[in-house]
């Protein structure tokens, strides 16, 4: 008996979860006025349990968008713990250009969500710079980045690389361009803090 409610939260966090990331697929590709019931179907799930989740488009819309959000900041820990620091930093950079992709996709859902009072990026730059600090400093104990490094300063960079190689077919340019600015995060023996 005890075993049920476990296996349907379960269930319900997979719904979750499968509804999330349909939205983000369905407003990046359709636009924010694409019908509730396509994203149900598209997750396989009923526009009930949708609707169960997320009581409004607003709602489901900063739901996705958060989710997203959660991905990335939370993923550096998971990095850390698999990879170099200085290799974590850069897996993770690829999941950070990701999540700008997507929420660049949303970007009408997300200004419609914004327009009826919603506030989808309350703590976004806190998280997003809670989570590159982690990579930078991991990086900087182990001596193989910079100890005198900005996280806000390397987010904005990033950001900046995505906007410049924001089309599908600039994707390996931004690889490039990501690399040298990640040689340019590197710890170099012999040098100070200062240089």
């Amino acid at each position: 008996m005890t075993t049920k409610p476990s296996v349907l939260r379960a269930d319900a966090r997979r719904n979750r979860e499968r509804i999330l990331e349909a939205a983000v697929r369905a407003f990046s590709e359709q636009g924010p006025d694409v019908a509730i019931d396509t994203i149900a179907k598209a997750s396989g799930v009923g526009s009930a349990t949708l609707y169960r989740h997320f009581p409004t488009r607003e709602a489901l819309v900063e739901a996705a968008y958060r989710n997203e959000l959660a991905r990335v900041c939370d993923s550096a820990t998971q990095l850390l713990s698999e990879h170099a620091p200085d290799r974590a930093l850069r897996l993770w950079i690829d999941r950070f250009i990701d999540y700008l992709a997507a929420k660049q996709g949303m970007a009408d859902a997300l200004r419609a969500a914004i327009a009826s009072g919603a506030d989808p990026f309350a703590g976004t730059l806190d998280r997003l710079g809670t989570a590159l600090g982690t990579l930078l400093r991991a990086g900087a104990d182990s001596g193989l980045l910079r100890p005198d490094v900005d996280p806000f300063d390397v987010g904005f960079g990033l950001a900046g690389v995505a906007l410049i190689t924001s089309a599908p077919d600039q994707r390996d340019r931004a690889g490039r361009i990501l690399d040298l600015l990640l040689d340019g995060l590197r710890h170099r023996a012999g040098e100070s803090a200062s240089t």
